[in-house]
């Protein structure tokens, strides 16, 4: 596969900045989608150019078999983002795609590449796992995790031909991220801010904290009102937190 048709699947640029100083790679949560970025690429443009990764399975990408792996997601990210390199990147990754920006950052690390900021929303460390079985449920039970989660479209819910269209790789994208086990002392050189929820049930402040292992630079944690979801229930506030990043001119790599 080109370089060319890899970036033309996995990234969508709703709002292209050319002349931006550097650019946000947003990576969405289990069973989102790159359109959940439209309004961070409205809100930050013409400032900052806004990369939204689309995975597979999904949308424009329905056709194709949901991830097996997030090792697998971020395998096809790296690779799309080959291209993209030439201005500093910022990652930003809510829930799942928290991890899967943490792992296509240690790829591109690898390679002498890399962002120079991981914002990790909505996700506990990548090291600290707990006994969650979502994808082996029954498609009701799959709605019902996602209607207490409270990041999914209503219309979709709502619709029952549309619901049983996408929950293939909604139940796909559960198995990659339940499955996800971080290698031993894996650490990233650039670092990491972490955004979380105070009443996110899926991420305690002591489990959000534990970023600070993963990373060989520094390690902040912003706190906000909300759930699991509370970028969408607090926008203009998680906007704020990277408006703070660009506006800083913080475009240098790590040391």
């Amino acid at each position: 596969m080109s370089t060319t048709l890899s970036a033309d699947l996995w990234i969508r640029r709703f709002r292209p900045s050319p002349d931006a100083a550097g650019r946000l790679v947003c990576f969405p949560h289990a069973g989102g989608s790159a359109s959940f970025y439209v309004p961070v690429a409205a809100a930050l443009s013409p400032g900052v150019d806004v990369l939204a990764i689309q995975y597979p399975g999904r949308q424009d990408r329905r056709n194709e078999p949901g991830p097996a792996s997030v090792a697998e997601l971020a395998d096809g990210v790296a690779a799309a983002l080959a291209g993209w390199d030439d201005r500093p990147l910022t990652f930003f990754g809510h829930s799942m795609g928290a991890l899967v920006a943490f792992e296509t950052a240690r790829r591109m690390e690898r390679n002498g590449a890399g962002p120079v900021r991981l914002f990790a929303s909505g996700r506990r460390a990548p090291s600290r796992t707990r006994d969650e079985h979502v994808h082996t449920l029954d498609d009701d039970g799959v709605v019902a995790e996602l209607r207490a989660l409270a990041g999914t479209d209503a219309k979709v819910l709502q619709d029952e031909e549309l619901l049983r269209m996408v929950l293939p790789a909604i139940r796909s994208d559960y198995r990659a991220v339940e499955t996800y086990r971080c290698e031993p002392g894996a650490r990233l050189r650039c670092p990491v801010t972490v955004l979380t929820g105070d009443a996110d049930p899926r991420t305690s402040l002591e489990e959000a904290r534990a970023w600070s292992g993963h990373t060989e630079g520094d390690c902040d944690v912003r706190v906000f009102s909300g759930g699991h979801f509370f970028l969408s229930e607090r926008p203009g506030e998680v906007l704020a937190v990277l408006t703070e990043h660009f506006a800083a001119g913080r475009t240098a790599g790590p040391a």
